[in-house]
């Protein structure tokens, strides 16, 4: 770990630029099984808080593996550092005034609460996207699901690595068959309902 730093004091600080941007920054972090339908859910919110003149930024699992995280396997290990790292970037984020939407599995409940440490109180909203597994493999989308059965791929969440689900989420998105923009349309209401966006 790095010694010999300090931490340099800015004079535009997180509430300055909130006030610039006349918002309440916070990280909206939905978490959930491979398939479950955060990624296109968090796409939608992403979508439905910039028409209402919300400054926000999307941060997601398969994309942060593009770059930041691209040196990180799928080991336990590997998918702690991974959220380590989406915490301290979404950390910054709000600090810039920014409302943070991320959609990662991230299957432990230590990691997700490491996040929640970090920021202030109201500034962590958990997003529980509930579905069920049997539908997730159902839906499989990048056919991953099919990988596993095959046994091409080991440690996969849900199927032989655990995912520990969210005690008391912010939101918790129950599975219903409706459409992902009815579920955006739902977390955009609880936000308003929770004083978090106007």
């Amino acid at each position: 770990m790095a010694t010999n730093i300090v931490w340099h004091q800015h004079e535009v600080d997180k509430k300055r630029r909130a006030d610039a941007k006349k918002q309440k920054p916070f990280v909206l972090w939905m978490t959930g099984l491979s398939g479950s339908g955060k990624s296109t859910i968090a796409n939608l919110v992403e979508k439905k808080l910039t028409e209402l003149g919300k400054h926000t930024y999307l941060l997601d699992g398969d994309n942060v593996r593009h770059g930041l995280c691209g040196d990180l396997g799928f080991g336990d290990k590997d998918r702690v550092e991974n959220i380590r790292r989406i915490s301290e970037v979404s950390k910054l984020f709000v600090d810039s005034g920014t409302i943070v939407i991320t959609a990662f599995i991230s299957p432990f409940q230590a990691d997700r609460d490491y996040c929640r440490g970090l920021l202030e109180e109201n500034e962590f909203v958990e997003v529980f996207v509930d579905t069920p597994l049997d539908v997730c493999e159902q839906r499989d989308p990048k056919g991953l699901y099919k990988k596993v059965r095959n046994g091409e791929i080991s440690q996969f969440t849900g199927i032989d690595s655990a995912y520990e689900a969210p005690q008391k989420p912010e939101i918790h998105l129950t599975y219903q068959e409706e459409s992902a923009s009815d579920s955006a349309e739902r977390i955009v209401a609880a936000l308003q309902e929770q004083g978090l966006i106007d």
